[in-house]
């Protein structure tokens, strides 16, 4: 009996393990199926001493969605010296 429930309890298992697979197969394929626009930077700014993101959202007139947007990359906790940053641009 015990090697019945084992049983039963392995191919659960793999039936999950397997559908979990299939769900991610096709979550890649959906994604890759959608047209996605990279960022583009029309002028950039050299980070200088002590800016921040916000320093810099305010210095260019830009809302923190549109920053983090064109400059998809960017730890705001380790901004340094001469980093350039997109101040202009489409994402």
């Amino acid at each position: 009996m015990a090697s019945n429930k084992t049983s039963v309890l392995r191919s659960l298992a793999l039936v999950l393990a397997l559908l979990l697979i299939v769900s991610m197969a096709e979550s890649r394929t959906f994604a890759g199926g959608l047209e996605t626009s990279l960022p583009t930077c029309d002028s950039v700014y050299g980070a200088q001493e002590g800016d921040t993101c916000s320093d810099v959202t305010e210095k260019f007139n830009l809302s923190t969605d549109v920053f983090l947007a064109i400059n998809p990359n960017i730890n705001c906790d380790a901004i340094f010296v001469g980093q350039w940053l997109c101040v202009v641009g489409s994402a």
